[in-house]
């Protein structure tokens, strides 16, 4: 049976993350399902056996108790994504199913969680925003993670493109950090389960596996896909 890879819609650099997965990944043995809140295909949520969270417009402050305004906030936010994807969040919890949260998706499964987030880095947008290109730097993968095992890797560099993190006096319940970047802010940059008893695989990265420099060597992104499909592929 093929398996189903929901893969939410952001209006922000959709194709990236389609394109991230080509015929030599799928091998015939699963396909993409695009899980829009502009559709509002909900029915599609539980045709699928693992979950891709993507990037995007800041989550609503509503969600997790923060100031209505602030540095940075988008003109209008997305409230019926936030809805949407939180159906999607919950029916993986429920199912037991893999789940990658990519940028926004790590805030948001933070947020789910009960965390709370930094709205706006002041300075260090200047280390992370995008402006034309994404930014670049260094991150320290913490020992023992599950990111660790994946990446093989203590160290690396990965790409930037966010004003927002995790606010880590308010990380979500049952979650931990995988990785912090080096630049002397310590921003959050990854988070994966504390206990892991029985949990589906759930990783949550802030940079852009899908778009980064030399994505097809880097271990932050090669690694992190492969691992994924292997997590996709093993469901029953």
């Amino acid at each position: 049976m093929i398996k189903r890879i929901g893969v939410s819609f952001t209006k922000t650099n959709f194709q990236n993350y389609w394109n991230w997965f080509n015929e030599e990944d799928l091998l015939g043995q699963a396909e993409l399902v695009e899980l829009s809140f502009l559709q509002n295909n909900e029915e599609d949520i539980a045709s699928c056996d693992a979950y891709i969270l993507t990037g995007g417009i800041d989550i609503s402050p509503a969600f997790y108790s923060g100031a209505g305004q602030y540095t940075g906030m988008p003109e209008e936010f997305q409230k019926e994504r936030d809805r949407f994807e939180e159906k999607i969040f919950r029916f993986s919890q429920s199912k037991q199913l893999p789940l990658l949260g990519i940028c926004r998706g790590l805030q948001f499964v933070n947020v789910m969680m009960g965390g709370k987030l930094i709205q706006d880095l002041g300075e260090g947008n200047a280390i992370h925003k995008k402006i034309t290109e994404d930014k670049q730097h260094g991150i320290r993968v913490e020992e023992g993670t599950l990111l660790q095992e994946i990446t093989g890797s203590s160290k690396g560099i990965v790409n930037s493109a966010h004003h927002q993190a995790i606010d880590p006096t308010f990380l979500g319940e049952n979650l931990k950090v995988n990785a912090f970047s080096t630049t002397g802010d310590r921003v959050i940059e990854g988070i994966e389960f504390d206990d892991k008893t029985g949990k589906a695989f759930m990783l949550c990265i802030q940079w852009h596996p899908e778009r980064m420099m030399q994505k097809e060597e880097s271990p932050f992104s090669i690694r992190l896909k492969k691992r994924f499909l292997e997590e996709v592929n093993h469901q029953i």
